[in-house]
């Protein structure tokens, strides 16, 4: 019983850590502004689809991430670093073109509901739910959670149940956060929408801005002198 309770709380510990180390550099509620305003005033029922594929696309990052990414990584010769350069400057130039455009969704207002859910995946769930960011800090859990758990590997039961359970409840955020924008919208007004939607704008190119910049500092950190 003392074993069972002792598994329990070490698992408890590890979901928190998960969600507590993921929630707030994916910040849902910050990328639901976000979304709002490149998707524009979309139906409610391509709405609660768009939403569902990105919180489902959401999944799949940053469960690949935790438990593949960093086999992946070494597969390919790829370092975090890297991740993090490349992906910091996709995040960078996301937030300088919504931060420099007029209007509030020009674009996706002019799309059919086939081309909105084709931006799915690119541009809605990598980098605007899910950036480099986010990837980097899943990873780094991937590598960490065995050891954490005091398991063998990260298939372990206790890392998997630990992963799927933590990586589940911020895509269910996710979900309800886009699938409900639009009612937020609403509240905050246009003006409101609007100076909130500058605001995490460039938050997000400074974000990318860190993350370039921290990946360039890694590399720093392990080239020969």
């Amino acid at each position: 019983m003392i074993s069972l309770r002792g598994d329990a709380t070490e698992l408890s510990k590890a979901i928190v850590l998960v969600v507590a180390a993921l929630f707030p550099i994916v910040n849902p509620i910050g990328s639901a502004a976000i979304f709002v305003d490149m998707t524009g005033p979309i139906g409610a029922p391509l709405r609660g689809l768009l939403a569902r594929k990105i919180s489902t696309f959401s999944f799949l990052l940053l469960i690949g991430s935790i438990l593949f990414g960093a086999k992946i990584l070494t597969f390919f010769g790829i370092s975090l670093y890297a991740v993090q350069i490349g992906g910091g400057l996709v995040v960078a130039a996301t937030g300088w073109s919504l931060l420099s455009q007029t209007g509030s969704g020009p674009t996706a207002r002019s799309e059919t509901d086939d081309a909105i859910l084709a931006n799915a995946f690119y541009p809605y769930t990598l980098p605007v739910t899910v950036g480099p960011g986010s990837i980097s800090v899943a990873i780094t859990l991937g590598a960490n959670l065995p050891p954490e758990l005091h398991a063998s590997s990260f298939l372990a039961p206790v890392v998997l149940i630990a992963s799927f359970v933590g990586v589940i409840f911020i895509c269910a955020t996710v979900y309800v956060s886009y699938r409900y924008a639009n009612a937020a919208e609403r509240l905050l007004g246009a003006s409101g929408t609007s100076v909130l939607m500058r605001l995490l704008s460039f938050i997000m190119l400074c974000i990318g801005v860190q993350i370039v910049a921290n990946g360039i500092l890694s590399y720093l950190a392990i080239a020969p002198r």
